[in-house]
Formats: structure tokens, sequence, C-alpha cells
């Protein structure tokens, strides 16, 4: 009880009075210059990361940094600080010091000078020293990649430490939720992923490889780069991640999916290190003719484009941060001595050969004089070739200089905090400083606005660059448009196509397509298994067209318009009906009046020789009512002929059916008077008295008055009417006149049926009647030419397409009418004109058989 009660006064102890103790040596800035605010900094100063192998027996020892790196970067942040610690319009009676550490391109050695920075450098002297104090920094600036940070970003953000990065573009760190204290003052590469994809457009390319790095920067962007790809209709044959420390086979391995692929165009976003790499590899087995696409990683980076590499990379179209000089820069590294600070030694040594400390002069290796110039080196540190990371890095501490220049400008009642307070100037906390950055909005001595939105972003401007080679041989990266995304849609690009060179030393755009474009008149289908861009063009259906590339489905023509031979537009279809201007409308036409006119001409010469015997034995009345309906029958297939209208619809089968009923009737009419009359030469009979001309009159009537009650009828309930038949053919439009009611229109064509199946059975029992002009022969045989013509008729009339469905019907009408006439009337002509001597009473009242005929 008594152990329990001291262990719970010690804890109590503790928990009142919270300590802070290193468990191990804490990390030293690269450079340091001391200040009234400090501001922190976090670059890579060497690239390659050494870690110690721990043996657990032992202290592991310091890991060791290979490999130069960030030293330009550095000498920009330290510039601009100088700089505007020498301006009185900002932070005036106030000196910014800086604490630049060494993450030597490791997110876990980022992460270390990110804690680093936030404690103080005196831990060791005082290791109970309170948890509870604040940030040694407001702000700290860096890292150059995205993945070191995210480590320093996601540890400082719980804190409210603002992080301004010059150079990590991964488009994670927009997210507010994950990184709510995070800036840069580059474009994220959620801009540049669009821009890629809108460019790869912009191009006519579909089908395309994809190189990225596998980490943050590569795997976030490209990630974004294939889902808009996609809206886009762009196709993506491959996909593959490299890293720098990435085994050999690895990259072989790429580099046989690239060399096997059929896409002429590969898009890279990657960084400089993991693709230098790949390049290596491809030179190697000397694999060029590709159109490479690139992000600003690379695409702009001087130490890739060497002639070389040229071989393989020539042509290339990538995106490149806009290269501004910032005044005064290469003069201050012209300048830098280790004299005045001595994180500048090992760069030193290295770049003269020599060495600043004793220990490490040898025989091969001489003693630093001090008389040593950089502006007599002409390296990559002096020449300032990447100077859009200067820019981006001067742009940085400018925008943490003015947030802390309007925070420090506050005036009580006017500030952003709660009551409307101000910062406490004597105690500046990083949480107040992240306020102000948010509104922080500034123009640059060189007249560029910067600001960030609400992710933390700047606008996002990119220059697009094609890798060219001079006349010296020396790669070049020739400016050939510019990239806005602050601009409207379908404005952003501002290209110069006629500087570009392509793969290849082409001046003509590659191709890079799964399959052409599928011309109008054709529809894209998809292949079974592939992607998206690779299809079968299929030509259209009849009666269905397209008209633009690459057309999904065709268009099916309004009913009345057809498709053009090219299945590319819809044309009017041809109006078909049986015209008066037509070859064969016109000789119906011509038949038709000959017919009417013959029929008028017998009639003629009937009624010239009305008082002649032959005229008068053959019931007179009769044959004249006959040729009268003869007359009209022939007329009547005229209105068969033209285009079909709602009155001609109705005429034509109206007065079809009428003038045949009354042609039958009278040919009736004289077949029962054939009859009767040999029947009334009968002893004792008195037959004719029951059917004189009255009942022959009557009975005409009669016949043709039910036809027209039926015509009435038909009329009245459901006439006929023109409509456009478009079923028949998909290439025209034929007119023709709808029945309206078909049981209506059997019924007048059955009627005439029954009435000619009546005359042909009375005329053929009479035939054989003893006179010696016997009229029942030849109604026989032209009734019995009526028949056939019109059972004939109908499986024509079935089969015709079109018109001559018209045409059949006419010619039907006037077959049938020229029987009628040739058969009854043409061989009492003859007699009549020809044979004028047997044209007798006697000679028709005689026993003998006629031998005249």
């Amino acid at each position: 009880m008594l152990l329990f009660r001291i262990v719970l006064a010690v804890l109590l102890t503790n928990a009142e009075e919270p300590v802070c103790q290193l468990w191990e040596k804490s990390e030293s800035p690269q450079f340091y210059k001391e200040g009234d605010i400090m501001l922190g900094g976090i670059l890579s100063f060497h690239f390659i990361f050494q870690a110690a192998n721990p043996s657990y027996k032992t202290v592991p020892e310091t890991s060791k940094c290979v490999g130069f790196g960030d030293f330009q970067i550095a000498a920009a942040m330290m510039f601009t600080i100088e700089e505007i610690n020498n301006r009185s319009d900002i932070l005036p009676g106030v000196i910014l010091g800086y604490k630049i550490f060494d993450a030597c391109g490791s997110t876990s050695m980022a992460v270390r000078a990110a804690m680093a920075l936030m404690t103080e450098q005196d831990q060791v002297k005082t290791p109970n020293k309170s948890c509870t104090r604040s940030s040694s920094v407001p702000a700290i600036i860096g890292h150059s990649g995205s993945s070191q940070t995210i480590g320093i970003t996601a540890t400082l953000g719980p804190f409210n430490i603002p992080v301004i990065s010059h150079f990590a573009t991964c488009a994670c760190l927009s997210d507010k939720k994950e990184y709510p204290t995070f800036f840069r003052t580059i474009p994220s590469d959620y801009y540049q992923s669009r821009a890629l994809v809108k460019l790869v457009k912009y191009f006519g390319w579909t089908w395309v490889g994809a190189i990225r790095s596998d980490g943050n920067y590569g795997n976030y962007g490209m990630a974004t780069f294939l889902q808009l790809a996609e809206q886009e209709g762009i196709c993506i044959e491959y996909s593959e991640a490299v890293k720098r420390s990435n085994l050999r086979e690895k990259f072989l391995k790429v580099v046989d999916v690239i060399k096997q692929s059929t896409a002429k165009v590969i898009v890279a976003f990657t960084t400089y290190s993991d693709f230098e790499f790949l390049v290596t590899e491809l030179t190697f087995q000397n694999v060029t003719g590709l159109q490479w696409v690139g992000s600003e990683s690379w695409a702009s980076t001087r130490n890739l484009a060497t002639p070389t590499n040229f071989r393989v990379l020539g042509g290339t179209i990538g995106f490149g941060i806009p290269n501004i000089v910032v005044p005064g820069l290469k003069e201050y590294i012209l300048n830098i001595h280790p004299s005045t600070e001595p994180g500048w030694n090992e760069l030193w040594e290295s770049t003269f050969s020599c060495s600043l400390s004793a220990q490490k002069q040898t025989t091969s290796v001489k003693p630093c004089t001090g008389m040593e110039n950089l502006k007599q080196v002409n390296n990559d540190f002096t020449t300032l070739t990447e100077q859009a990371i200067h820019y981006n890095m001067y742009k940085a501490v400018y925008a943490f200089s003015y947030a802390l220049h309007n925070m420090l400008s506050c005036s009580d009642g006017q500030g952003p905090f709660t009551n409307r307070t101000c910062a406490d100037k004597k105690k500046i906390q990083p949480w107040q400083v992240l306020q102000y950055l948010k509104t922080t909005n500034f123009k640059t001595k060189i007249g560029e606005y910067i600001y960030f939105d609400k992710y933390g972003d700047p606008p996002a401007k990119y220059e697009i660059l094609n890798w060219q080679l001079n006349k010296e041989g020396i790669v070049k990266f020739a400016l050939i448009g510019l990239y806005d995304a602050s601009l409207p849609e379908g404005q952003q690009f501002i290209m110069n196509n006629n500087s570009i060179i392509w793969t290849g030393n082409q001046t003509k755009v590659p191709r890079s397509v799964c399959t052409d474009s599928c011309l109008p008149g054709t529809r894209k289908a998809a292949q079974k298994g592939r992607p998206a861009c690779c299809f079968d063009c299929i030509v259209c259906s009849e009666g269905e067209i397209t008209n633009t590339t690459d057309a999904t489905e065709c268009l099916i023509c309004p009913l009345e318009y057809k498709s053009n031979y090219q299945r590319d537009q819809c044309i009017l279809k041809e109006i078909e009906f049986l015209s008066h201007g037509e070859i064969m409308g016109i000789s119906l036409v011509v038949i038709s009046l000959l017919g009417a006119g013959g029929t008028i001409i017998v009639a003629s010469v009937f009624f010239s020789y009305k008082d002649t015997p032959i005229v008068r034995a053959n019931n007179s009345e009769l044959s004249f009512l006959l040729l009268f309906s003869l007359t009209l029958c022939f007329l009547c297939s005229l209105t068969f002929i033209g285009e079909p209208s709602q009155w001609s619809c109705i005429l034509r089968h109206t007065a079809f059916g009428i003038t045949f009923v009354l042609c039958i009737s009278c040919v009736l009419g004289k077949t029962i008077v054939v009859l009767m009359a040999f029947r009334a030469t009968l002893p004792g009979s008195n037959v004719m008295k029951w059917f004189g001309p009255t009942q022959q009159r009557l009975s005409v009537c009669s016949f043709t008055l039910i036809q027209v009650s039926i015509c009435t009828l038909w009329l009245t309930i459901s006439p006929p009417f023109p409509i456009k038949n478009m079923k028949h053919s998909t290439e025209k439009i034929i007119l023709e006149c709808h029945v309206g009611s078909v049981v209506a229109f059997y019924a007048v064509l059955g009627y005439i049926g029954f009435l000619s199946a009546m005359c042909f059975i009375l005329a053929f029992l009479a035939r054989k009647l003893p006179d010696n002009f016997n009229e029942a022969k030849f109604i026989t045989f032209s009734m019995l030419i009526f028949c056939a013509v019109w059972i004939t008729f109908i499986p024509a009339y079935i089969s015709s397409p079109g018109k001559y469905t018209v045409a059949v019907e006419i010619f039907a009408i006037l077959a049938s009418s020229f029987g009628l006439l040739c058969c009854i009337f043409i061989p009492k002509c003859y007699i009549i004109l020809m044979k004028p001597e047997i044209n007798t009473k006697k000679y028709l009242m005689g026993k003998m058989p006629s031998k005249s005929l």
C-alpha cells in the first residue's frame, strides 16, 4: 500500500510538470543565421542517404549523405532573406534569420529535421525543460520533393505550423483535411495532369503508354492523368512504375513493355532522378522513334538534356515552370565564400578540389588558400540553369514575410482573431502566421501577383517546351506554347505549332491511335476484351447514316428520307407514281384514247347503219348503251394515271366499278335477249312479253343501281384515300391509293365477277342456237377473254412493284374493254362495211349455216 502511494505521487508530480528530453543527439542545421524571427528550411543538400546498419548491440553510427543537391535553392532562400532585411517597406526593424536543415533526400531525415525545428537546440543542456513551449520557428519552407514534404506536413500539421513548399507538386497536398497547414508556390500536379491530358488530346493522340515514378509525385499525378484521360476518350496501352532504387531487371522489364507496345506516344510523369535510370537503359538498347510527353520534373531538366539522351528523347514535348530570373541572385551566388558561412565548406572543397580542414589535407588534396573565386568557375552551381525553382523559393520566402508583415502591422480592433484582436507581436505563434498566409496577396518586384487559393495553391501556369538540337549540337528547350489554367476553358493553350520538331526530326505530328478514326458513314464497334480506343468501323445499314467521325451509333433517317451511297447524308426518297410524262404513262393514255376513239367510231358506224337488219337484229338500244359504257371504261383508266389525290382515288375505284357493271349489265341483257328470242320461236311460247325493251332497260338499271349502292356505302363508311407507301421499298416512296374499306372494295369486284360469270354461263348455253348470226357465240368468247384477263390480273397485281401495280390494273381494264369491243362489235362492223350483201333480213333469218364468217 505504501509502495502504491509512492508511485501514485510520482505520476501525479510528473503529470503536473511534463518535461521533454531527447533520447539522442539533436540535428544541426546546414545553414544558420541568427535573427529576430527565425524561418525554418528543409532541403536536400545531398540526394543519396546511406543509412547505418544497426547491430542492436551498440548505438547506431550516424547516417551518411552523399551526392550534391539543393545548394543553389538554399542560396536563393538566403538571398531573399537578405533582400527583405535590406528593405524598409516590409518588416521594418525586424531581422529575419534562418535555420536550414539537410533532409538528404530521405523522408525520415526530413521528419527528423522538422522535429528539430519544432524544438530548441539547447535541449541537451536543459533536459528537464517543459514540453509546452511553442515552436522555435513560425513557419518552414521546403521540401523540393513531394514525399518528403508530405512527411514534414503530416508531422507539423497537428501543431498548426505552416509549411510552404517551392517545388512539391503532388496533388494530394491540396487536401486541406489531411494537410491544413500546407502552401506552395508551384502549381499542383492536378493542374499539370489536366494540362497533360489536354495536350495529348490537342494533338489527336488516343493511344498512349504511361510511365510514372513509384512515389507520391508519380502515383498521384498519373492517377489523375488516367482518370481524366478516360473521360476524354484517351486509352492507355500500359502503365508502368519506375524508381531509381529498383534493380536493373525492373528497368529491363519496363523497356521490353515499351518495345512491344504499339503506342507511339509515351506520357512520363516521373522525377528526374527516377527517369534518368530508365533513359540510360533505353539509350543502351537504342529504343528510338517514340514521342515522349513529360512532366515538368524532368522535361525541363538541363542535366537530362544531353546529346546522348537526345537520340531517345529528341522531340520531347513537356511542361516547365516559367523560367523567371531573380534579379541579383547570380551575383549573390558568385560572391559566396565559406568564411561567411561554414555550410558551404563541402561544396567549396568539391568545387576547387582542396581542403578547408587540416585533418583532410593529404599529398593529393591541397589546402584551400581562401583566394578561390566562384566567378572563375563554370559548373552547375554557378550557371543557374534551374531558375524557375529559384523564383519559386523567392516567392515562398516573400509569402511568409508579407504574412508576417501584415500580422505585425495589425491594429487593435482590425485583427482576424476573436473580438477582432491582433496577434501578440512579442510572442509570435505559428497558427497566427497560418491565418495570415491564407489571405496573403502581394506583387513581386518582377510584377507577378502572388496569392493562394482555398487549397493553398497558386494559379497554374506552365511553359510548353520542345527538345530541339541546335547547330552546335546542344539540346535546347524551345518555347512552343503556354498553358494558363486561369483562362476560360478552350483558351488555356497558346500554341506555336510551326516551330515544333517531333521525334526523328520530323515536322509532321506523329500519329498514335489504336484504330484509325471511323469516317462518316460508319460507326464504331468495340473489340471484345480491348480498350475503347480499339474498335472496328462498321458501315451503317440502309436507311441509317453518320455525319461525324468516330460516331458510336448510326442515325436513322426520317421516313421520307433514305441514306446516300456513302451513308453520310439523308436524302429525299424518290417519289414514284404512274405519271403522265413518262413513256409508260403516255403509252397507256394513248391506248386508252384509241380505245375510246375506236368505240366512238363503232358507235358512229352503228348509228349510220342503224336501220340495217344486223343492227336492228342485235338490240340496237343495248348496243348503243354498251358502246357508251365501253367508252367510259376506256376513259376511266385515265383516272389511274397521275399523282394520287383524294378525289382521284375516289373517282378511279368508283368509276371503274360502276362503268364495268354497266358494261356487263348490257352484255348480260343482250345475252338474255338472245336466249328469250329463240325461246319465243317455240310453238305456244309468249316469253318475249316478259323481257321486252322496258324490262331490258330496267334490268340494266337494276344491276347498275346495285353497284352504285355498294359504292355509295363504300364512300360513306371508309372511302379510298392517297397514301405514301414506304414499306414496299426503302429507296423510294410509292404514292398510291388505299382502298379504304377492304370489304367494300372486294364487294365491288365480287359483284363484277358475279355478273361476268352469269353472263358467260348464259352465253355459253346460247352459243349453239341456230342462226346465221348468233351473237351469243361472240359474247361467250368476249366474256371468256374478260374472265381470263381478270383472273390473271390477280397474281400480276400482287407481284408488281410500285407504279407497275397501277399499270397492270390499267392493262386489265383496257384488255377486257378491247376484248368486249372486238368480240362483240368488230364482226358486225365487218359485215356492215365489208359484206353489205349479207346484211339482209333474208340472210339473217335463213336456216342454213352461214359461210360468210
